[in-house]
């Protein structure tokens, strides 16, 4: 069996999912859900045709495949999504997934939808796997969440759509010529990073439909031919061995982070290692960080001006904590961002880039104190990450800091599992 039907076979009839995964894929989905709301603070563009398909916390219908472009990109606009699997992949498979209960003319229940997020997650992280992994395919200028996002959104809209095996390797297939997305915006902090969250969700339920519709995708996308995703994506970096290795029986979706900051991913581990010193601001007299080529690449700049140059800069994520006492979505403001302090304080802190350090390894501090002790902090398991997860406490805060009021739809997120119909999320959106 090739790759492609082995994925489209799982997408349509799934094994019983683990008890831990369907707890797992309750809280991305509520994570998804708070971060989409706080996003989304502009109303519909006009491109947006009327329907009946929630954009999110606006009051706003719109028709599906609509919402799932506006609520991927709402879901990714404050840098507060998850990530770990293609890599923000609640922002792409959620806004498809649920997109596609408003054209559900029969009850889905809560187990469906969560089943659905589940394969999604699945689907998009191995296909960023089979591209090499995160550090291989992003190094190279892709961004990976618009490249293999898609696929995941289709997998989670197949799966909802009732699709059979056959159509949903045609969605799969029809995915791949709607995926993209380049690292461009990181020279100059444009807005395109969350439209590739968007797009993804919209092109994935759009590849479904079409599928459901009897549109045939190519056949051969994951097999070394010209034209082949990999080959054109990946190259000879392409292991399309990940695409099948564990299928059925290791989720990707248990390798995904859940962030408590309001910044790139790869700011985190140095936002904690930074706080377990216990520093203020004027007790340091230089802060050194060691760091990989990707992580400066991404995150070595110090301009934040705008909001989306501040989240990806890890000098300012390291200025904030020592000075605000955490990066949340406040530390962000415009206020604080342009607080001279701010500035000052990232002018005393060095990056030296070294080459021998993996894509995605963790930055070293070595902070140096106005009486001459060094202090040095590493942490390789930062908040919210499997190994070191959120409480429910602490995402549930997260929830109705982002998204306050909404008690009764966290409530039904909780217990979604047991719902016999999912549908009643919608209203609640």
């Amino acid at each position: 069996m090739t790759p492609l039907r082995a994925l489209a076979a799982v997408v349509a009839e799934p094994p019983p999912l683990p008890r831990d995964v369907i707890e797992r894929a309750k809280r991305h989905l509520l994570d998804t859900l708070g971060a989409a709301m706080a996003g989304a603070s502009s109303p519909a563009p006009g491109l947006a045709a009327p329907g009946n398909a929630p954009v999110w916390g606006t009051g706003l219908a719109v028709a599906p495949r609509d919402a799932a472009l506006l609520n991927g990109v709402a879901a990714h606009a404050l840098e507060l999504d998850d990530t770990g699997g293609c890599d923000h992949s609640g922002a792409v498979v959620v806004p498809a997934a649920l997109a596609c209960l408003s054209l559900a003319d029969r009850p889905v229940s809560g187990s469906e939808l969560l089943e659905a997020v589940v394969l999604g997650y699945d689907v998009a992280r191995r296909t960023l796997e089979a591209c090499g992994g995160y550090a291989a395919h992003n190094e190279t200028g892709w961004h990976s969440t618009g490249t293999c996002g898609t696929f995941g959104a289709a997998a989670a809209s197949a799966r909802l759509l009732g699709l059979d095996s056959a159509r949903a390797a045609h969605a799969l297939g029809l995915a791949a010529g709607f995926s993209g997305g380049l690292w461009a915006f990181v020279h100059d902090g444009a807005a395109s990073k969350r439209l590739h969250a968007g797009r993804a969700a919209e092109g994935g339920l759009t590849a479904a439909l079409l599928a459901a519709s009897g549109t045939s995708g190519p056949g051969r996308i994951f097999d070394d031919v010209w034209g082949g995703f990999l080959r054109t994506y990946a190259g000879a970096g392409a292991d399309p061995g990940a695409l099948t290795r564990d299928l059925g029986t290791a989720w990707r979706i248990s390798r995904c982070s859940i962030k408590p900051y309001a910044s790139c991913r790869s700011t985190h581990s140095s936002i904690d290692a930074i706080g377990g010193l216990d520093l203020h601001a004027g007790e340091i007299d230089r802060i050194h960080v060691r760091l990989s080529p990707l992580v400066a690449g991404m995150c070595g700049g110090r301009d934040a001006t705008t909001l989306p140059r501040a989240q990806l800069s890890l000098p300012y994520a390291i200025a904030a904590r020592i000075l605000y006492g955490d990066a949340d979505l406040a530390a962000y403001s415009p206020e604080r961002r342009g607080d001279p302090r701010a500035t000052e304080l990232m002018d005393r802190i060095d990056l030296e880039v070294d080459p021998t350090m993996g894509g995605i390894d963790e930055p070293a501090l070595t902070v140096t104190t106005t009486t001459g002790a060094v202090r040095r902090a590493r942490v390789s398991d930062p908040l919210g990450s499997p190994t070191n997860p959120l409480s429910d406490e602490r995402l549930l805060a997260k929830f109705h800091g982002l998204a306050p009021g909404r008690t009764p739809l966290a409530d039904q997120v909780m217990a979604l599992d047991s719902r016999p119909d999912a549908r009643g999320l919608l209203p609640l959106l």
